[in-house]
């Protein structure tokens, strides 16, 4: 909606015949990998091909402040399935003696993480960038972390965030409380994400994680690996012409200049658009504020911020058609 309004205002400001050619298209994938995306490119080609590519998907650094996305972490996702028993046994009469899937999930997910909560998988690296100052005070007011838990990992906050991987078990296919009973389990299923840091490859980052929990499954518990998913991190070249004219569009519509951020999640179709637009700028905007809390039940748009990514977008449209123009 944010480029619908910015068209709408360069309409309003410039008529119906402006110079800048404009392809809006939207992405509805992106949060299952963007599997069909590729076949999209290659259907729309000629039409999707532009000089600046803006994907306004990201966030901004406060309530007042904009943000120009510099770089976007890549992700790898996969289904974990530990097998210890060819059948569920009785818990009395065999625990002690024999694993079930439960211990081994465990304790082999328990590996991914040094004692500080950093990532512990060999293969997976860190990109080295500066951040802002960014304290734990507003970590804390951000996320909602409870008082008296403690951040994870090294270096400083912004570069776990940014820089840094990191790996999350986002679900988890077991017994429920309500639902347990005195048996051994045979099997147990996770869902695992990592976020990769720029300059790492996805597929490498995939076989450094699968390589790490072969190597570590206790008891010689057996692994199955399925629903396989990979994206690119990403890196913007910020000495381009239309960051300069994003970032005047930004003071502009906000009166303050924007801050160059990282952003910690992952936008793996943007990947595609580098390979297949090698010569196209990419903007990386967004509508978003600290308190969005994306994907959450209660993910919201602040609408201050939402107007003035708007009139930023327009007076960005307005540049770039003049530029056209000229």
């Amino acid at each position: 909606m944010a480029h619908i309004a910015s068209i709408r205002a360069l309409v309003a400001a410039e008529g119906p015949d402006f110079d800048l050619g404009i392809t809006l298209f939207i992405e509805g994938e992106e949060e299952f990998g963007s599997r069909s995306f590729t076949s999209f490119l290659d259907d729309n080609l000629e039409a999707l091909r532009g000089d600046v590519i803006v994907v306004a998907d990201s966030n901004n650094w406060d309530v007042t402040t904009p943000a120009i996305t510099v770089s976007l972490r890549g992700n790898v996702t996969m289904r974990l399935t530990v097998r210890t028993l060819a059948h569920a046994s009785h818990s009395g009469m065999f625990g002690g003696v024999v694993p079930d899937a439960m211990l081994a999930a465990i304790q082999l997910l328990a590996t991914l993480h040094d004692s500080d909560g950093s990532v512990a998988v060999a293969g997976l690296t860190s990109y080295d960038a500066p951040t802002p100052d960014y304290d734990e005070a507003q970590l804390r007011s951000e996320t909602g972390l409870l008082d008296g838990v403690s951040p994870i990992g090294h270096g400083s906050l912004l570069s776990r965030i940014w820089s840094q991987p990191s790996i999350t078990v986002t679900g988890i296919d077991a017994p429920t409380v309500d639902n347990a009973s005195n048996t051994l389990s045979p099997s147990i299923t996770v869902r695992l994400s990592a976020r990769i840091a720029p300059g790492q490859k996805a597929t490498d980052a995939a076989t450094a994680l699968q390589a790490h929990l072969r190597s570590h499954a206790p008891y010689g518990a057996v692994l199955e690996f399925d629903d396989i998913d990979v994206g690119e991190p990403f890196l913007v070249d910020t000495s381009g012409w239309a960051v300069t004219e994003a970032a005047a569009a930004m003071t502009d519509a906000w009166g303050t200049p924007p801050v160059d951020i990282g952003v910690g999640g992952s936008i793996p179709f943007i990947a595609d658009l580098v390979r297949v637009f090698p010569e196209a700028q990419i903007l990386v905007t967004g509508v978003e504020d600290p308190d969005s809390r994306a994907h959450s039940p209660n993910e919201s748009l602040h609408l201050g911020v939402f107007k003035r990514a708007v009139l930023s977008e327009a007076f960005l449209l307005g540049r770039l058609n003049h530029r056209t123009g000229a």
